[in-house]
C-alpha cells in the first residue's frame, strides 16, 4: 500500500501545503495567529472562584482557559480518532478519518507548526475511523460506513483490522489482517504484547461483541476468546440469566442497542466494556480464552439507551471509573451522560457523581448546547492511558463534548466534579460529509493530551486544533 510522504526541505508542495494551511485557519477562524485565551490573572480567578474569563472569538469561538496554539486543515481530510507518540526527539500524531480511507501522520514536534507528512490510503468503501498503538505496532479498525455517514449498503468493504509496523513513523508497514466475518471492528485497544481488545461486528450477532485477537504472529492474528450479552447471537433468547450482571436483556427499545462500543479497556486481569444499553460490564480475563462475566453497572434507563454506555476508562489506583454515553438524538432524546464511577470492588460498581452539563458561554447565539444544531453531549476522551507519552489522569478529565467543544474538568473531588476549562471552535465553513445533518456546525469528535501538555481535538468538517489548558492546577 503505498504513502504520500512529505519530505523536509522546501519544496513547492511543502510551499502549496502552507498556503492550504494558512487558507484553512484564515477561514476557520480569522484569528488563528492570536490565540484565544483568558488573561493569566484572569484564567486562575475562574479556575478558582469559579469566575468565568472567557474570551470570545470570531464566528462563534470561545475559551475559557484554554487557548489556541496551532492548527492543521489535515490536508482537507478531517480526522477522527487520534493516538500519539515520542520517537526520538520527534513527535507524531496518527489519525483515522471520517470521509476519506486512510490514515494520516502529522509531525506535531512544534505543536505551533503541525505537519502532515504522511498518508497512507485506505481500502474502498470503509470506514477507517479508530487508531490505536504502542511502540513499534500500530492497530487500525476497518468497518462497514453507516448509511447515514455516505455509506452504501450493497458495496463491498474490507472490515477487521490491519495491524502495522511503525518502526519508522512516518512509513508504516502493514504486517497483517484479522477479519470478523460480519461488519468489521469499530473502536478497540492495543495496550501492547500479545493481545488486542477488540469491538467486532460478527457474523451471527446483533451488534458488537468482545473478542480478543492474537498477534503474536501478526502476520497471522487469530482470535483465542470472545464474550456477549445473551441475547446477542442470532436465534438467541434475550434475557440474561440472574447471574450476569444486566437485568434488563432486550427489553430496551432496541435490541441493536445492546452493542459494544468499545474500547473494551483491560487493566490487569479485568477487562471494562462499555456496552451501550447493556451499560458498563467487568469481565475477568485471565483465561483469554473463557472471558467470565464479574460485575456491572446499568444506565439505560434512566439514560438512553443507544450508546447508553460509549465509553469506560477505568483508574484503578484511584478506585475509579469515567464512563459517558453518546447522544446521536439532535437533543430531542432523553439526557445524556458523563459519569465517575467507583469500582473499589469490580463485582459491584456504583455511580459517585455526573460531571456538569455544558453552559453556553455568555454572548453564544443559543439557549442550550441541546438546541444549538449537530449532535450534542459528551463523545470521546483522554482514553490512552496505555500510551506512554500520553498525559496520565490526575485531577483534570479532558472531554470532547460534540458542539459543546472540548470541556475541562477538575476531578481531584470526584464527588463533586466541576468544570474549569472549554474551548468552543469555530463553526466549520467548509462541508467534508453529510454529518452532522442540517445547520453545519462544530462537532469535537476525539481529544488526546500529551505529556507535554499539548491538547488536540478532532471535529467532523474541521482539521485538528492544538491547544493548552491555562488554568491553575494540572492533569
Amino acid at each position: 500500500m503505498g504513502v504520500e510522504r512529505t519530505d523536509s526541505g522546501v519544496s513547492r508542495r511543502q510551499a502549496l501545503r502552507a498556503s492550504l494551511t494558512a487558507a484553512s485557519a484564515l477561514a476557520a477562524t480569522q484569528t488563528v495567529a492570536t490565540p484565544a485565551r483568558a488573561g493569566t490573572e484572569a484564567a486562575h480567578a475562574g479556575a478558582d472562584s469559579g469566575v468565568s474569563a472567557v474570551v470570545p472569538g470570531p464566528r462563534g469561538q470561545f475559551a475559557r482557559n484554554v487557548e489556541v496554539v496551532g492548527y492543521t486543515d489535515m490536508d482537507h481530510r478531517p480526522a477522527f480518532k487520534l493516538a500519539i507518540r515520542r520517537v526520538g526527539d520527534r513527535w507524531y500524531l496518527y489519525t483515522g478519518h471520517f470521509w476519506h480511507s486512510g490514515w494520516s501522520v502529522v509531525d506535531v514536534t512544534d505543536p505551533r507548526r503541525p505537519e502532515v507528512v504522511a498518508f497512507v490510503p485506505g481500502p474502498k468503501d470503509t470506514w477507517t475511523l479508530q487508531v490505536d498503538l504502542h511502540g513499534d505496532i500500530m492497530v487500525t479498525a476497518l468497518e462497514q460506513i453507516f448509511p447515514n455517514f455516505g455509506g452504501d449498503p450493497e458495496a463491498s468493504f474490507e472490515e477487521g483490522i490491519y495491524i502495522w509496523d511503525i518502526k519508522d513513523p512516518v512509513r508504516p508497514r502493514r504486517l497483517g489482517h484479522y477479519t470478523t466475518g460480519g461488519t468489521g471492528t469499530h473502536r478497540n485497544l492495543y495496550p501492547g504484547g500479545r493481545y488486542v481488545h477488540v469491538a467486532a461486528g460478527a457474523k451471527g450477532f446483533r451488534g458488537n461483541i468482545y473478542s480478543i485477537v492474537d498477534i503474536a504472529n501478526p502476520s497471522r492474528p487469530r482470535e483465542v476468546g470472545r464474550w456477549w450479552v445473551p441475547g446477542q447471537r442470532d436465534g438467541e433468547k434475550g434475557t440474561p440469566a440472574p447471574e450476569l450482571p444486566h437485568t434488563h436483556g432486550f427489553c430496551c427499545a432496541n435490541g441493536a442497542d445492546v452493542s459494544l462500543h468499545g474500547p473494551p479497556y483491560v487493566t490487569g486481569d479485568l477487562a471494562y466494556l462499555p456496552y451501550g444499553a447493556a451499560g458498563l460490564v467487568v469481565l475477568d480475563i485471565s483465561d483469554v480464552t473463557q472471558p467470565k462475566p464479574v460485575g456491572g453497572l446499568n444506565f439505560s434507563p434512566p439514560f438512553h439507551s443507544r450508546f447508553g454506555v460509549h465509553g469506560v476508562l477505568p483508574i484503578p489506583d484511584r478506585k475509579i471509573a469515567f464512563a459517558n454515553s453518546e447522544d446521536v438524538s439532535y437533543g430531542k432524546g432523553a439526557a445524556p451522560h458523563a459519569s465517575i464511577v467507583d469500582i473499589s470492588d469490580p463485582a459491584n460498581p456504583w455511580l459517585l457523581s455526573l460531571l456538569p452539563t455544558p453552559e453556553p458561554p455568555p454572548g453564544a447565539p443559543y439557549e442550550d448546547f441541546s438546541g444549538r444544531g449537530g449532535w450534542s453531549g459528551p463523545h470521546n476522551i483522554n482514553h490512552h492511558q496505555h500510551h506512554p507519552d500520553v498525559q496520565k489522569q490526575g485531577d483534570l478529565f479532558y472531554v470532547a463534548h460534540f458542539n459543546a467543544g472540548l470541556r475541562i474538568y477538575d476531578v481531584s473531588n470526584t464527588r463533586l466534579p466541576r468544570e474549569v476549562g472549554y474551548f468552543v471552535p469555530p463553526d466549520p465553513v467548509r462541508r467534508y460529509g453529510p454529518m452532522p445533518e442540517g445547520e453545519l456546525v462544530a462537532q469535537t469528535e476525539d481529544v488526546v493530551v500529551d505529556t507535554r501538555g499539548n491538547i488536540y481535538v478532532s471535529d467532523k468538517n474541521q482539521g485538528i486544533y492544538i491547544l493548552r489548558y491555562t488554568g491553575r492546577g494540572r492533569g
